[in-house]
């Protein structure tokens, strides 16, 4: 384990909260030079810690409201490679995550309306050797790659 120290952890929540956020920004905030902040995240990157930056969408602005996530169960001892290649087929599967124990994966998908998941619904079921789903339509997220919710939207949702 590369030594990442508590500087280190700050500058990367500084990061996940703006990725674009400058050196000089973040030396004022941490009280380090724009030059050593510079050094410490360029080590983070050859590290590898560091993979990339990225930008956050609100897909709903695009027509992509719906958010649900869909346990895949599939037949006897069918490779993960398979169950990749089902789940990365279909557009609207935004990520796969093969698991241990039941279900064999857990695909989060996006989409237009309710019409919309149904049809996604329905082709998975048909793909490959998927022998079952159940899906979970999502409410409401939080990651902790995202700023916190504002309190004065979680008090409006009582």
């Amino acid at each position: 384990m590369p030594e990442i120290d508590e500087i280190d952890h700050r500058l990367l929540r500084l990061l996940r909260e703006d990725g674009r956020r400058t050196f000089s920004e973040m030396a004022g905030t941490i009280g380090l030079s724009v030059a050593a902040v510079k050094r410490r995240v360029d080590r983070l990157k050859e590290l590898g810690v560091i993979t990339g930056f990225t930008v956050q969408i609100d897909y709903g602005k695009l027509g992509w409201a719906i958010e649900a996530f869909t346990e895949l169960h599939y037949a006897g001892a069918t490779p993960v490679s398979e169950i990749v290649r089902t789940a990365t087929d279909v557009a609207e599967v935004q990520t796969v995550f093969t698991i241990a124990g039941d279900p064999d994966a857990l695909i989060h998908v996006r989409v237009r309306d309710l019409g919309h998941l149904q049809q996604v619904i329905d082709h998975l079921r048909h793909a490959g050797n998927v022998t079952g789903t159940k899906t979970l339509l999502v409410l409401g997220s939080w990651s902790r790659d995202a700023p916190a919710p504002r309190a004065s939207r979680i008090a409006g949702m009582k």
